[in-house]
């Protein structure tokens, strides 16, 4: 499998330095990594400067946002990575500023290829002086920039050294109370080690948990379930609806009994939606969502 890592972030946080940074970092520990960008214009700006990296393969995703209408875009543009690239180590993802995590990352874990990825985590770049300043921002605009840092898996408090000790302090005691399973890494210009992410995200994305606890405190996660035999319809919809609120997408396509083909099914916030397919698709179906590794997995 394919190790991915989602580097997430507001505008100007500093993503395209942490970028540059792991790009370096990998290929002088001789791996050969991968790179989709995500721009939200329609000019390649910041992966015109990724793309100076020779023998790095790259996928642009221009004039639109990953976790929206450019979630098909995005799936065809990591198969064209996967088909024309068979020796890529890691794939780094670079969201726009725009993208919320859990959107994010229902883009980038298509069923079509869950078996070939891992997701190892979301890395997010927060802007030590924006989240002083946060309350400047209009609602919708800082709710975003709030979400980002939540669903945090590593979070990179950047741009330190342009503030005193003091609200350093500040900054780190505040974003810990907010995100209080994210590890918290001071940082300039977005520098830090590969080596610290990949040990880092091992010790949050697999926590030593006994059951699915209440509340919103557990790192965002993917899982891919699959079906050795079809399911009852209403049986799995019961399942669906008995599932925590901390579950927050379901696709790909589930086998019905007495229906020749797998339907594609997909849930959002708690509604959800078949849709009959003409071709046989693999059935599997992917998860999001907090403390999934818990959940006890549909067998009918």
């Amino acid at each position: 499998m394919i190790d991915v890592y989602l580097l997430s972030g507001f505008l100007g946080s500093g993503k395209t330095s942490l970028l540059l940074n792991l790009i370096s970092q990998l290929k002088e520990n001789g791996k050969k990594p991968a790179i989709l960008m995500n721009e939200f214009g329609s000019i390649s700006i910041d992966s015109d400067t990724v793309g100076k990296e020779e023998n790095i393969p790259l996928k642009e995703l221009l004039n639109g946002c990953i976790c929206c209408s450019g979630s098909e875009k995005t799936e065809s543009q990591l198969q064209g990575l996967l088909e024309e690239n068979d020796d890529i180590d890691v794939i780094l993802i670079e969201t726009t500023g725009a993208a919320h995590p859990v959107e994010a990352l229902d883009a980038v874990y298509s069923p079509l290829f869950a078996e070939r990825l891992k997701i190892k985590g979301i890395v997010t770049v927060a802007d030590a002086r924006r989240w002083l300043e946060r309350d400047k921002m209009s609602p919708q605009v800082r709710s975003l920039f709030m979400e980002q840092i939540r669903h945090a898996h590593i979070l990179l408090v950047n741009k330190t050294d342009l503030l005193t000790e003091s609200e350093l302090a500040t900054v780190s005691m505040e974003l810990a109370n907010f995100n209080s399973t994210a590890p918290i890494i001071q940082t300039t210009n977005a520098h830090i080690s590969f080596s610290v992410i990949e040990s880092t995200l091992e010790d949050v994305i697999n926590p030593t948990r006994k059951s699915i606890v209440s509340g919103r405190n557990l790192p965002l996660s993917s899982k891919l379930i699959t079906f050795e035999e079809p399911v009852d319809q209403d049986e799995f919809e019961d399942w669906v609806k008995s599932l925590p609120d901390t579950v927050y997408r379901m696709k790909g396509y589930v086998p019905v009994k007495g229906v020749k083909n797998p339907y594609l099914f997909q849930f959002a916030y708690g509604m959800v939606n078949w849709l009959p397919e003409y071709v046989k698709m693999e059935p599997r179906l992917v998860i999001i969502g907090e403390g999934i590794s818990q959940i006890e997995y549909f067998e009918k």
